[in-house]
């Protein structure tokens, strides 16, 4: 397999280091990884997503005003353009009190500088400053993750991990012996003509099994954004890249479970191996899939916050660069969470094989459906395959489209694609709060 990773410069300042060994790094400093922010969360108490730091995000078009202004509140700066293809995760940021993200217009900051520097969250922004707004950031959870049921037990469950608990293995399942997963057939993959060839998709998420056989010499575009190794120890990544750009023909009886066989993969791992992240990490990814203009990206993952002014920046960079960010609605039964719940976002929910909405999927903003039961797809060796259910899985059902329409032709970029994807969806007699255009369709 071909693998392209991108080439970091050396950190400035103290390495971040996990709650596992070594100096936590400075309390000033915005780059605690993932477990440490979830731990010192614990410690805090309450039942709060807030990992601490915040998000600032600048006004449409002033991404460098917005960070000039914060250098002139003399705050310690790293900066995602230092970093080769902008791949920077926040653990290389060092001691820097903040870190710009200058493709999407965002930059993340310690609470203690934040404070430091005589900012808040809760002061309305001049009328003449490029600053919007400054808001607190949240915990990502894989779609369907166990942490999604709340914000203590993510926290317990993660020191457990921590400690070496082992986690209890999903169910053995058997491989479908049929031409295509259910889903494919639904969105009516495999009659198309296209492949996905020249298209970019991105899928952020817990990294990719980049041993798998399936995937063999099949080459990757990389990058980890959590302090840990892109090899997926988790599957959830595996699993929805597996559907969004898995193989043709897997081998032996196996039914074909991917949509663009030919798309170029870029694989950002930002949640950890644990199916946990922070906004800062996917903002991150997002940040990086935008600077490689990847066509598609795809995001399974969220947390039951509201709808945060930086994601709202990201998704309306994508469409201005020609890029459509497609996210899970999440599985809470309860209104759309976040990214997803973003204007500038495509929101996706989960369907069962009767075409209904899925008993755990939300609802609310929803601007398509695809199928999220019983979905067979891709897993990490030795198991190979599993199948799961989630908007997790809905979601690279569209971004597989997505990439086949792109590839259709190169007006489909950006807001045209999302428009097609809607389009040409099969209606569905449900709410449009359930499954918005109705169930996605392949060209």
């Amino acid at each position: 397999m071909a693998i392209r990773r991108g080439r970091r410069p050396r950190a400035r300042g103290p390495a971040a280091t996990g709650p596992t060994g070594g100096p936590p790094v400075s309390a000033a400093a915005v780059s605690a990884p993932t477990e440490q922010l979830l731990l010192a969360a614990l410690e805090r108490g309450g039942d709060t997503l807030e990992t601490g730091r915040y998000l600032v995000t600048y006004r449409e078009g002033m991404a460098e005003e917005g960070a000039k202004a914060l250098k002139a509140q003399d705050f310690r700066m790293a900066d995602a353009r230092d970093f080769s293809g902008q791949a920077v995760a926040l653990e290389d940021a060092g001691d820097a009190e903040a870190l710009n993200f200058p493709e999407i217009g965002v930059a993340v900051v310690s609470g203690t500088a934040l404070e430091a520097h005589g900012m808040s969250a809760f002061a309305a922004a001049a009328a003449d400053s490029p600053i919007e707004t400054i808001e607190p950031e949240y915990f990502v959870f894989a779609a369907g993750s166990e942490y999604l049921r709340g914000f203590l037990a993510a926290a317990n469950t993660i020191a457990r991990d921590l400690k070496g608990v082992p986690v209890p293995e999903p169910e053995e399942v058997e491989a479908e012996v049929l031409g295509a997963t259910w889903g494919l057939i639904r969105c009516k993959v495999p009659p198309s003509s296209r492949s996905g060839v020249g298209i970019k998709v991105a899928v952020l998420d817990t990294g990719m099994d980049l041993g798998h056989p399936d995937f063999s010499g099949r080459p990757m575009t990389t990058n980890t954004f959590v302090g840990q190794p892109v090899q997926d120890l988790n599957g959830h990544g595996t699993h929805c890249i597996g559907t969004a750009c898995g193989p043709k023909s897997p081998p032996g009886s196996t039914p074909r479970y991917g949509i663009a066989y030919a798309g170029s993969i870029f694989v950002g791992k930002v949640l950890t191996n644990s199916g946990s992240g922070t906004g800062a990490g996917v903002l991150a990814g997002m940040n990086w899939a935008i600077a490689n203009r990847c066509e598609v990206i795809s995001m399974s993952l969220g947390s039951q916050s509201p709808v945060q002014a930086a994601y709202t920046a990201a998704g309306q960079a994508a469409l201005s660069a020609g890029c459509l960010i497609i996210a899970a609605a999440g599985n809470e039964t309860k209104p759309t969470g976040a990214p997803a719940n973003s204007p500038t976002i495509m929101s996706v929910a989960s369907l069962d094989p009767n075409l209904t909405p899925s008993s755990f999927s939300n609802f609310g903003k929803i601007e398509i459906a695809a199928p999220g039961r019983d979905v067979f797809s891709s897993w990490p060796r030795p198991r190979r395959y599993h199948t799961i259910s989630g908007t997790s899985m809905a979601t690279p059902h569209v971004a597989g489209c997505a990439a086949l329409w792109a590839q259709s032709s190169p007006s489909l970029r950006g807001a045209s694609l999302w428009r097609r994807l809607q389009s040409s969806a099969q209606p569905l007699p449900l709410p449009a709060s359930r499954v918005g255009a109705g169930l996605v369709q392949a060209p």
